[in-house]
C-alpha cells in the first residue's frame, strides 16, 4: 500500500491504514440506536459479522425504533449525523484533518484558484409548459391528468405525488424560475433536472466534475433553453476548464458558492452519485457544502431526491395496502407460492409488510416499514441514502425549508449495467411494479422541485411522513410480496419476455401477477 494518503473525503482509516466501510457505518447507526435506546437492536448490530448481505435487518430496526414516536425519530437523526461528522475526514498534501475542520480552515484560503464563468441560454424566451414524457409521448392537459390519477390508483405512488402534479398542472406560472437560484451538486447527473430547468429562465450553478465532454453537453442544454448557467472553471475562465471535484475541492466549492451573489438564498440539490463506498462520501461533502452556503445565507434550501429501494417508516394506509395484497392473492398464487419458498428455503416470495407498529408519538396512530432494499447495491449505497434522510428530517425539524422526494426506480444506465438488476426490472411489471424510463424521472423530480418551492409544505403528524409524503415508488411500497424476495422471480420473467417467450398458463406468472 503506497505511504500517499488519497485526497479528498474520506472514511476513516483503522489500525492497518485501510479505509474501513464497515466500522463507520455502524458506529453511525450505532449512534442512532443509542438515542433510541434501542439496546438489543444495538448489540445485534455491533455483534453482526456478515454485514453485506444481513444489513438490511439493522436497517429495519432503526426504522421500526423511529417509526414509534416523532421527537425520538428527529433524535435519532441528530445523533446518527453528529457522528457521521465526527467519523468523516479530508485528506490534503498528505495530512489528514476532520471534515468539520477542513470545512473551516481550508476554507480560510479556499475558493481564490476557481473563476466564475456564465452562459446565456438563446432558446425561446417563454418558459416551457411541462408535459410529462411517458412511453414515448409528451403527455399534457387531460390525459396528463388521467396517467397521474391512474398511477395512484394502482398504488404506483403515494397519494401526495399526484395531488403536487395536478396542482403544478394548474399553475403554469410557477414553472418561471427567473427569481430563483438553483445549485446543482452533480449537474450531469443522468435523472437530474437540468433539461427541464433550462427551459424555466433559472439561474443555475453547475458543480460537476471537470471532463469536457460532461460540460459541452450542459452547455448544449443551456444553450438550446433560455436559462442562465454559472459555473467555476480553474485554469482558465472558459467551459474547457469548467469544473470542480465535489470530493477533493470540498471547502472550495462552499467557499466559491457562499461568495457568489452574497445577498441571494440558493436552493441547493444533492444530485452526485458514485458507485461504492465513494457514494458515501459524496453523499458526505454534498452535505458538508450544503452545510456551509446554508450558513452564510439563510434563505436557502436543500433539495433531495431519493430512491424507494430503501427502508421507509409509511402511514398505516400504505402499509395495509402491502398486508391486504399478500392476503388476497388467489388460490392460483398460493398454490405457486408454496413450492417456490420451499425450494428456496424461503427466500421468495415473503410477505412485505407483517405488522403495524403503534405510536406513542403522536398517540393512537399506527405506521408501517417498508423494505424495498435491493440487498446488490450493497451497504454503502444505503448509507448514503440513509445520510440524507437524516439531513432532511433534521433541517426540517430545525424549520429551514428543505425538500425530498422519492423518485421511482429508473433504468438509467447506473441500474441497468447491472445484469441481475436490468433482468429483475425487466420482468418487475409482472408483480405491479411500474419501472421508469429517464426522461419521466426526470420531469418528474423537476416538477416537485418546483411544486416545493411554490407552494408551502403541510403539517406532519409524524416527521418521518414528510419523507414519504410525495413518493413514486412505482407501487414497490404498496406489494405484497418483500420486492427482493419477488425479484429473482420477476428477474426469470423478464429473461423469457426478452426471449419472446409466453408463460400466461404458467403457475409462476399466474402468482406474479396475482401480487
Amino acid at each position: 500500500m503506497s505511504s500517499a494518503l488519497q485526497p479528498g473525503v474520506q472514511f476513516p482509516r483503522d489500525e492497518r491504514g485501510y479505509h474501513g466501510t464497515t466500522k463507520t457505518a455502524k458506529a453511525i447507526y450505532g449512534a442512532a440506536l443509542r438515542a433510541a435506546g434501542a439496546r438489543t437492536a444495538l448489540r445485534s448490530l455491533e455483534d453482526e459479522h456478515d454485514w453485506r448481505r444481513r444489513y438490511p435487518r439493522h436497517l429495519m430496526e432503526l426504522n421500526r425504533a423511529a417509526a414509534v414516536d416523532g421527537p425520538l425519530a428527529v433524535a435519532m437523526a441528530r445523533a446518527a449525523l453528529g457522528e457521521a461528522r465526527r467519523q468523516f475526514e479530508f485528506v490534503r498534501a498528505n495530512r489528514t484533518l476532520p471534515l468539520a475542520e477542513a470545512m473551516r480552515t481550508e476554507s480560510a484560503i479556499a475558493g481564490a484558484d476557481f473563476a466564475t464563468i456564465e452562459r446565456r441560454g438563446r432558446g425561446d424566451a417563454a418558459p416551457r409548459p411541462w408535459a410529462l414524457p411517458y412511453r414515448g409521448r409528451e403527455l399534457q392537459g387531460n390525459e396528463a391528468r388521467d396517467t397521474i390519477e391512474g398511477w395512484r390508483e394502482r398504488g404506483i405512488c403515494e397519494p401526495g405525488h399526484a395531488q403536487a402534479l395536478l396542482r403544478v398542472l394548474d399553475h403554469p406560472e410557477w414553472f418561471d424560475l427567473a427569481d430563483r437560484t438553483l445549485v446543482l451538486l452533480g449537474a450531469g447527473s443522468e435523472a437530474g433536472p437540468l433539461t427541464w430547468l433550462a427551459q424555466w429562465r433559472a439561474r443555475i450553478v453547475a458543480i460537476d466534475l471537470p471532463q469536457r465532454g460532461t460540460w459541452r453537453r450542459l452547455a448544449q442544454l443551456i444553450d438550446a433553453g433560455n436559462a442562465t448557467m454559472i459555473a467555476p472553471a480553474r485554469g482558465a475562465a472558459d467551459w474547457d476548464h469548467a469544473g470542480a471535484d465535489l470530493l477533493t475541492d470540498t471547502p472550495e466549492i462552499a467557499t466559491w458558492l457562499a461568495e457568489l451573489h452574497p445577498q441571494a438564498g440558493m436552493d441547493i440539490g444533492a444530485l452526485a452519485y458514485l458507485d461504492g463506498e465513494r457514494h458515501v462520501r459524496v453523499a458526505m461533502a454534498m452535505d458538508a457544502i450544503a452545510g456551509a452556503v446554508c450558513a452564510a445565507k439563510p434563505a436557502s434550501s436543500r433539495m433531495f431526491m431519493a430512491t424507494p429501494t430503501d427502508v421507509f417508516v409509511v402511514p398505516a394506509a400504505t402499509a395495509r395496502e402491502a398486508m391486504h395484497r399478500y392476503a388476497q392473492r388467489d388460490l392460483v398464487a398460493r398454490a405457486a407460492g408454496m413450492p417456490l419458498r420451499a425450494l428456496t428455503g424461503g427466500r421468495w416470495l415473503r410477505p412485505h409488510v407483517r405488522e403495524l407498529i403503534p405510536c406513542t408519538n403522536p398517540r393512537g396512530q399506527q405506521r408501517g416499514v417498508v423494505d424495498a432494499l435491493v440487498v446488490e447495491q450493497g451497504p454503502n449505497y444505503a448509507l448514503a441514502k440513509r445520510l440524507q434522510q437524516w439531513r432532511a428530517t433534521v433541517t426540517r425539524a430545525d424549520g429551514q425549508p428543505v425538500v425530498f422526494n422519492v423518485a421511482p426506480s429508473t433504468s438509467t444506465q447506473s441500474v441497468v449495467k447491472n445484469p441481475a438488476l436490468k433482468a429483475g426490472f425487466d420482468g418487475a411489471h409482472h408483480f405491479g411494479i411500474e419501472v421508469f424510463e429517464p426522461a419521466t424521472t426526470v420531469a418528474l423530480m423537476a416538477a416537485l422541485w418546483v411544486h416545493d418551492l411554490r407552494h408551502p409544505a403541510p403539517a406532519f403528524n409524524h416527521p418521518l411522513d414528510a419523507l414519504t409524503h410525495q413518493a413514486n415508488h412505482g407501487g414497490l411500497w404498496r406489494a405484497g410480496y418483500l420486492p427482493r424476495s419477488a425479484m429473482p422471480l420477476a428477474a426469470l420473467l423478464g429473461l423469457t419476455d426478452r426471449m419472446g417467450f409466453s408463460a400466461d398458463a404458467s403457475g409462476a406468472r399466474s402468482s406474479a401477477r396475482a401480487s
